[in-house]
């Protein structure tokens, strides 16, 4: 490559150089340079060196002389990973973005992706932030399109692969590459059959930049080239803000997914196919007995039963329950995951958040909203037992990172237009299920017990990930609290509500029942009378005094140089 195609080249740039590459000459200003000295608080205790700009820019400028604001990610720090400083530093950009807007000043966000999703060495601090920069990002969208670009090198995952779904226009390069799951954690959780992580063409023909805008996961291919990408960013601005984005394209894509039977032998190409025809209006007949009766086991099912009242569920999607019963004055929605051993899906079996369950949860909360428009809001209650998502080269395929960002969008959505959203982790709540179902929630209140579990990965993918042993990732939780499983780590950060405890968690009396209905209606009476966004999470005594301080001194600083 010569030194002049290596100029135009937006793959081969770090992140600073790619936000100036796209801004006008002369106009980029970096908000929270290295000079800053805001870096990683936990690193250093892991043996790690910081980063002094915790490897993300965000720059001020204009693009075309419309007034832009550039968040790039550095590849090349921790995979692009996203900890508490870094996702402090998105979170609080949007959100200066987004106040801008609401005052009339119309600024353009625009994301230019490389990430592994959260930074394992700092896990929950990860998933926090993520909650954020998705919330912020459907808040935006009612006011300006958000701009996503996944360029290459590593692309876009984990986590971070759902806020790209949430974007309002996404761009790729042929280079790029989406997906909740990375080959590798897949051959970790699911065998080097399901797919072979060093099989490149076979990974990038499924998750490759011309795959995803060619089966509607994005907007648009662009070529390699930043002047080419800066005019298709610009391009981009003048998006219709009344189009319905990928994330709620709810019936669109459970088309496509419910096209897919079993045994067929699915290929990229097929997608392609299936795709373009549903958007020209071709349905595909498929299979599906309405209201089947759910045969699960363990406690999302056990609880939903309990707090509903409905003793022998039946459901569309048997992995997701869905049902109306009232707490206090309040009308409630309740969804729980659980267990499905029939589902047509094998990776989605054991309560874990696959296709049909993200589209499925988007689905029944989409449903509320449209129906209370006009009256009073319900409340949204999200039962949370889910081990992970789902781990499969197929889920991969048709999109599983987009089902999570559906799931999130309408959480978002709910939340922010009234509906108070209570999230009651019952059992385990572990990485993008826990953020597609859970996350988006005004208030988490969480059974006080040793089976609760709230993390971003399985001990062994992450010790894999991490270069290190499950012994060294536990000794590694004595030092940073973020990175342990056990719910008081986590309350220990601060987005707790409330810790239940006096209760008999797997097999309920109606006593206990009770008590949990009492906190669930009292954590929805403080909803009703507080700010429909997440910053409770940031406000809280744990955040405050220890659990966010990062969080809360990097939004402080961007305010000042705003």
């Amino acid at each position: 490559m010569t030194i002049n195609m290596l100029k135009h080249s937006l793959v081969e740039l770090d992140a600073r150089s790619r936000a100036e590459s796209i801004l006008d000459e002369g106009t980029f200003r970096e908000l929270l340079d290295p000079f800053a000295e805001l870096e990683s608080p936990h690193l250093e205790k892991q043996g790690i060196v910081p980063q002094s700009d915790d490897g993300v820019v965000i720059a001020k400028g204009r693009i075309n002389g419309e007034s832009a604001v550039v968040i790039s990610i550095e590849a090349s720090f921790q995979g692009g990973g996203i900890g508490e400083v870094s996702g402090a530093k998105i979170a609080g950009a949007l959100e200066l973005v987004l106040q801008d807007n609401r005052d009339n000043e119309r600024v353009y966000p625009v994301l230019l992706f490389d990430t592994g999703g959260v930074r394992l060495q700092e896990a929950n601090y990860g998933l926090l932030s993520i909650a954020e920069i998705g919330s912020a990002i459907v808040a935006l969208r009612k006011y300006v399109p958000v701009i996503g670009l996944v360029p290459g090198k590593i692309g876009a995952f984990g986590g971070m692969s759902i806020t790209a779904g949430l974007c309002t226009t996404l761009l790729m390069t042929r280079e790029g590459r989406i997906g909740l799951n990375g080959p590798e954690v897949i051959e970790q959780e699911a065998g080097i059959e399901e797919l072979d992580s060093q099989d490149r063409q076979r990974i990038w023909n499924a998750i490759g930049g011309e795959q995803r805008v060619a089966a509607g996961l994005a907007e648009r291919l662009v070529a390699d080239d930043s002047p080419a990408i800066k005019e298709a960013i610009h391009n981009a601005f003048e998006a219709d803000l009344h189009e319905n984005p990928r994330s709620t394209q709810v019936e669109q894509f459970c088309h496509l997914i419910n096209s897919v039977e079993p045994t067929d032998d699915l290929q990229p190409y097929e997608v392609r196919k299936r795709w373009n025809s549903i958007i020209e209006g071709e349905t595909f007949n498929y299979d599906r007995h309405r209201d089947q009766a759910v045969d699960a086991e363990g406690r999302g099912y056990t609880w939903f039963k309990a707090l509903t009242g409905i003793v022998s569920p039946k459901s569309e999607i048997p992995s997701v329950l869905c049902g109306d019963k009232q707490i206090g004055d309040s009308n409630t929605r309740f969804i729980s995951v659980v267990p499905d051993t029939h589902s047509k899906y094998p990776r989605a079996r054991n309560g874990e958040v696959g296709l049909e369950q993200g589209w499925a949860i988007a689905s029944y909360v989409h449903q509320a909203i449209e129906e209370d428009k006009d009256g009073e809001k319900r409340a949204i209650v999200a039962i949370v037992d889910v081990p992970s998502q789902a781990y499969g080269y197929r889920e991969e395929l048709l999109g599983l990172h987009q089902a999570c960002a559906a799931a999130v969008d309408a959480y978002a959505t709910a939340r922010m237009a009234g509906h108070p959203v209570v999230s009651l982790i019952v059992g385990n709540a572990i990485s993008g299920a826990f953020l597609s179902h859970g996350m988006q929630s005004n208030r988490v209140l969480a059974f006080d017990d040793e089976k609760v579990n709230v993390h971003v990965m399985s001990k062994s993918s992450a010790a894999r990930i991490t270069r290190r042993t499950v012994d060294e990732l536990e000794e590694a939780t004595k030092k940073v609290p973020a990175m342990a499983y056990d719910i008081k780590s986590f309350a220990s950060l601060g987005a707790l509500h409330d810790l239940i405890d006096g209760v008999n968690f797997d097999d309920p009396t109606r006593k206990d029942v009770e008590l949990v209905r009492e906190q669930l209606n009292e954590a929805i009476l403080d909803i009703k009378i507080s700010s429909r966004d997440l910053s409770s999470r940031l406000t809280s005594m744990q955040a405050v005094e220890q659990g966010r301080t990062a969080s809360i001194k990097v939004r402080e600083k961007l305010r000042e140089l705003w």
